[in-house]
């Protein structure tokens, strides 16, 4: 397999050092990351859910309002949501009308209060999920949740702080280049390998997985991939 310095060369001289840095993510440590409330775990769950498929501008300006629609995101408020308020939010101008995703935003709403019942908030259970297996929290979150399967969970993650590689095309492309796999992984065994990957490129350059990821993405010519 390719080494991760060979990655990191290459990007540092597509991008820069600083440059390249500045597209890292903010990885919180796992004290850090207990603090997050599980009003700011749905928030974040809530705006990639809306932006996936959408112009992210549209719900990064109208944000503060769905704030306000969604009542604060208060996970137990909006988790007892019925069909008279999914109607009024389904004709609400203050955010994004789509129903399907409204409806995923109250299912979200009681994966958040029934995983934070279990492990006394939402994101200490994403804190105490194994560093090393990133794809077995990718697949309790879309499991658990509503539209967090594909990229919409690792965006999510993202926001929320919590370390997470992606699957961008160019991280796809790097991964068939090292022999990790043939083409974009889905099956068991393709998530294995990539899984396998990024924990030894975490080991042998001490950096987080998303650092990892943009590493990756900006060295095979990606300039942003946050």
């Amino acid at each position: 397999m390719i080494s991760f310095d060979e990655f990191q060369s290459r990007a540092l001289a597509r991008h820069g050092e600083d440059n390249l840095e500045a597209r890292f993510p903010t990885v919180l440590p796992a004290d850090e990351l207990r603090k997050v409330t599980d009003d700011r775990c749905l928030a974040a769950m809530s705006k990639r859910v809306f932006a996936a498929g959408f112009r992210w501008a549209v719900i990064r300006a109208k944000w503060d309002t769905f704030e306000e629609a969604f009542e604060g995101f208060d996970p137990h408020i909006v988790a007892a949501y019925g069909e008279s308020e999914i109607d009024s939010l389904a004709q609400d101008k203050r955010i994004v009308r789509n129903r399907p995703k409204i409806v995923s935003t109250i299912n979200n709403a009681r994966f958040v209060v029934q995983t934070a019942d279990e492990h006394g908030s939402f994101a200490s259970w994403l804190a105490d999920w194994p560093a090393t297996d990133t794809i077995g929290l990718w697949a309790a979150m879309k499991q658990g949740g509503d539209r967090l399967g594909g990229d919409t969970g690792a965006w999510f993650l993202r926001l929320i702080g919590r370390d997470t590689f992606r699957l961008s095309g160019d991280v796809v492309a790097c991964l068939i280049e090292a022999g990790v796999v043939e083409k974009k992984p889905t099956g068991k065994r393709d998530l294995a390998a990539t899984q396998e990957a990024f924990n030894q490129w975490a080991e042998e350059s001490g950096m987080p997985m998303s650092h990892i990821s943009v590493v990756l993405a900006c060295s095979a010519g990606e300039v942003y991939e946050r």
